[in-house]
């Protein structure tokens, strides 16, 4: 395990005890909400910016789902260079991400996850003080995308499937999907005449398989009840759309 991730997990612990009693906030942001890497790319790059008033360090990789991950314990076919760094105040940094060639499905998408640690430097007149120091772990999307997939990305939402079905405490949405991308969403709920209820946030629904959306104090639906959604795009815009369902 690298020094920052020690201690960035020394200041991740401190931050456990003592969060009631302050808040703060990462100064370091990346640019999207999501990667999107074409198979046929050698390479694709994230830009960092800091948007604090000090500098940061901050350490980059990618794991392939699992949260615990360190940059020690991830194991995926990918280099990012550079993989730890430093930021200055108002300063932007492009980290490259490039696909290493080992195996992946070719007839669908494949989802990782990017990791960025950012870790506050220690203040110059930090001798012999008790400091406590923030350490904040942001993760977004990252779909590897391979050439020639069948159909496209931005009409895969529609080819999506609704099925209304019950659950433990009333109602939910069952949704399928069999294309070969990752369709992630902002809301999910139902819609009866003007009204949308049951949402309880968003989710996603991988290539060929289907997610259940639990529906929040939904009595016996209508039966012109619609499934309402937002899709998020690769750029991270939203969209709202309705569909039919089945029960």
């Amino acid at each position: 395990m690298s020094n920052v991730l020690r201690y960035a997990m020394t200041g991740a612990l401190a931050v456990v005890g003592f969060i009631a009693a302050q808040s703060s906030h990462a100064s370091v942001v990346i640019g999207g909400t999501r990667v999107v890497y074409p198979s046929q790319e050698k390479e694709v790059t994230v830009k960092l910016t800091n948007q604090g008033t000090k500098p940061a360090l901050v350490q980059v990789w990618l794991d392939n789902g699992d949260e615990k991950s360190t940059p020690d314990t991830a194991k995926v076919p990918f280099t990012i260079t550079p993989p730890i760094s430093r930021i200055d105040p108002t300063k932007g940094l492009a980290i490259r991400v490039l696909y290493t060639k080992e195996p992946l499905p070719t007839d669908k998408e494949t989802l990782f996850w990017l990791n960025m640690l950012e870790v506050p430097p220690k203040p110059a007149d930090s001798e012999g003080r008790n400091l406590l120091q923030f350490a904040f772990r942001t993760r977004i999307k990252v779909f590897f995308r391979p050439a020639g997939l069948q159909g496209d990305i931005a009409t895969a939402p529609e080819k999506l499937s609704w099925k209304l079905v019950p659950a433990d405490k009333g109602w939910a949405l069952q949704v399928n999907n069999p294309t070969p991308y990752f369709i992630s969403f902002a809301h999910v709920g139902i819609k009866t005449g003007d009204k949308i209820v049951g949402d309880e946030g968003g989710g996603m629904v991988a290539p060929g398989g289907n997610t259940t959306f639990p529906l929040k104090d939904v009595g016996s639906p209508a039966s012109d009840a619609q499934a309402a959604f937002d899709v998020i795009s690769d750029f991270g815009a939203i969209s709202s759309m309705t569909h039919a369902v089945t029960r």
